[in-house]
């Protein structure tokens, strides 16, 4: 079982917040799929509703939405997620996560379709800036 972080990100003003979900949390956002809305509530956001985009697995690898699967592979990918091409028609052999959550999914992206009525910024901690 690794941390499973959730990286959420709000549209209208362009921040993003992240959290670390504890594991009872992380099983119920199992079998979820990239694309998928899911009621924020059952991670401690009420009434907010939320869209998972990506995310990556334990070993730094990315969710990649149309690959089916709970599993890893290396798949011949031209563009998309998890590749970058300096040159235009080049296919490369990358290693990518399937868009389905499991327990070894390290970290969960997710941004803001329903606001709820507090505010975003009040679920999460601020950090303390110290000068030195």
């Amino acid at each position: 079982m690794t941390n499973t972080r959730i990286i959420v990100s709000n549209p209208k003003s362009g921040k993003t917040y992240q959290r670390q979900l504890k594991t009872k949390k992380i099983k119920v956002l199992t079998n979820f799929k990239i694309g998928d809305v899911f009621d924020a509530g059952i991670i401690d956001f009420p009434a907010y509703k939320f869209q998972i985009t990506g995310g990556t697995d334990k070993n730094g690898f990315p969710m990649r939405k149309g690959f089916f699967s709970a599993s890893k592979k290396r798949i011949l990918i031209s563009r998309g997620q998890g590749i970058k091409n300096k040159k235009k028609g080049i296919k490369r052999r990358k290693m990518v996560c399937g868009s389905v959550i499991t327990e070894d999914i390290a970290q969960i992206n997710c941004k803001i379709t329903k606001y709820g009525n507090q505010e975003i910024d009040t679920f999460f901690e601020k950090k303390q800036e110290t000068n030195k």
